[in-house]
């Protein structure tokens, strides 16, 4: 596989390349694949976090919670109209380090599964 096959993730910044790398570093061919193939389909994309955050000043609060797999605060964000804004104003500036950190337990989760922790 090319070593820069995780270049082509939309929306990937230097800093998860980098970890995508040293997490798969002593991975075979097939098993990087593997891995590959199950974090592309778990993976969000920045832009798309955005976007459904901003969908709270629209009315809508929380869907960017839902999408990452925190359904408790998507919850509260759709009942309190986003802590009345506040929320979704502060999850719309940290919108990167949110999907960071959601990105990043997936592919470790990912990487468990396939044996390597």
């Amino acid at each position: 596989m090319n070593d820069f096959y995780f270049a082509m993730l939309p929306g990937i910044d230097h800093e998860e390349m980098i970890w995508l790398e040293e997490l798969t570093k002593k991975y075979d061919p097939d098993t990087r694949q593997r891995f590959l193939i199950l974090y592309q389909g778990k993976r969000k994309d920045p832009q798309t976090i955005l976007i459904t955050c901003l969908l709270g000043f629209a009315g809508v609060n929380g869907v960017h919670r839902f999408l990452m797999d925190q359904i408790l605060m998507g919850i509260l964000f759709l009942f309190t109209a986003g802590f009345c804004l506040i929320g979704t104003i502060i999850d719309a500036i940290n919108y990167r380090k949110l999907t960071w950190e959601h990105n990043k337990q997936i592919s470790m989760e990912i990487a468990s599964m396939l044996g390597r922790y």
